[in-house]
């Protein structure tokens, strides 16, 4: 793929979080802060929120790393609905303790012992939730009863809780007064700037082993801040795009002719989803489509101005469907390119 033509060591925008990845803006610094200031406090909920993409797993996976070599026993827990005692099953099994068909007083009893047994070591449990925004009331409760657990008069349980926007609203209901007076510390992370944004793309060439190829214009840059407002996830999305168009099109210079080539590519493959959706419910047939377009291109009559007007937006849309015949073979030739990858990542027996 693209990596191998740009002689990159890997790719710089996949979208699984990779802490080597991570890139030090000032927002997910300040937001790393708050983190470890919440975990030198040891206790409580500790919250960052955030729009979809913003970075928050990615926090995760950064605070994670540094507590490699430090006194914290992490588990990272992806919530969806679930009741109370779901939530305490969820718990248990993040830290690998007994769960199935346990009763709720046993399971609370389990937790207890761990966090206790793992106090007694000089070490203290830390519930990392994400999307946190899915907990319901009461499983939220059931979270805030086990920042009960102490020994000698310390906490010995703690909960960062990482969701979308939506989790800073539900805390701010009024069933959530006990859970709010136990929050230490809240941030909220913001999309980057435009500026950073850049900085953000050269972080993560630079981290793959980019060597300025391709080259990148500023405008590029200006219309891929334009179309993403800086939120990462969809930087990578655009910019793995672009990259593989780069490569298609054996491009050694992107400037904002590829970008806008390539939003207009996704734009037209968010419609033709779309489309794919309505046309479930069309009942046209297949012959009357036919007959449709053919109408679309008959000669036209009327003087010669006319006839000209009509031939060129004929052009014209013979022009579009090679651009989209031109789309769908790049993701033919992607789909190849990946069938060869997995054929030869696959041991031979």
């Amino acid at each position: 793929m693209y990596d191998a033509f740009y002689n990159l060591k890997k790719k710089p925008f996949q979208l699984n979080p990779d802490p080597e990845f991570f890139f030090n803006s000032a927002v997910h610094r300040r937001a790393l802060a708050y983190l470890r200031y919440g975990l030198a406090q040891g206790e409580g909920f500790v919250v960052v929120t955030g729009a979809p993409g913003t970075g928050k797993t990615m926090l995760v996976k950064e605070l994670f790393e540094t507590l490699s070599n430090k006194r914290v026993v992490a588990g990272l827990m992806v919530t969806s609905q679930v009741g109370a005692e779901d939530t305490l099953r969820i718990v248990a099994a993040t830290f690998g303790l007994s769960y199935d068909g346990d009763a709720k007083a046993i399971l609370l009893k389990n937790l207890e012992n761990f966090f206790k047994l793992k106090a007694r070591e000089g070490k203290r449990v830390l519930l990392v939730v994400d999307e946190a925004q899915n907990l319901p009331f009461q499983s939220m409760e059931e979270l805030r009863m086990l920042l009960n657990f102490e020994m000698d008069g310390k906490p010995i349980f703690q909960v960062f809780m990482l969701g979308q926007e939506e989790l800073r609203s539900t805390l701010k209901g009024n069933k959530m007064e006990q859970v709010r007076q136990r929050i230490t510390a809240i941030y909220h992370l913001r999309p980057l700037e435009e500026e950073e944004a850049k900085e953000y793309i050269l972080h993560r060439l630079t981290t793959a082993g980019w060597n300025h190829d391709p080259k990148i214009s500023d405008g590029a840059f200006r219309e891929i801040y334009q179309y993403t407002s800086g939120t990462p996830r969809i930087i990578n999305t655009l910019c793995d795009r672009l990259m593989l168009y780069g490569y298609l099109e054996e491009l050694h210079e992107l400037d904002e002719v590829s970008v806008k080539t390539v939003v207009g590519e996704i734009e037209q493959d968010a419609v033709r989803s779309r489309s794919s959706v309505i046309s479930e419910t069309d009942e046209t047939t297949p012959m009357e489509h036919i007959h449709a377009g053919a109408a679309r291109y008959e000669m036209p009559s009327g003087n010669i101005e006319e006839r000209l007007a009509q031939l060129e937006r004929t052009v014209a849309g013979l022009r579009n469907t090679v651009n989209k015949e031109r789309a769908l073979l790049r993701k033919a030739i992607l789909l190849q390119l990946d069938m060869e990858q997995v054929y030869q990542d696959t041991p031979i027996e």
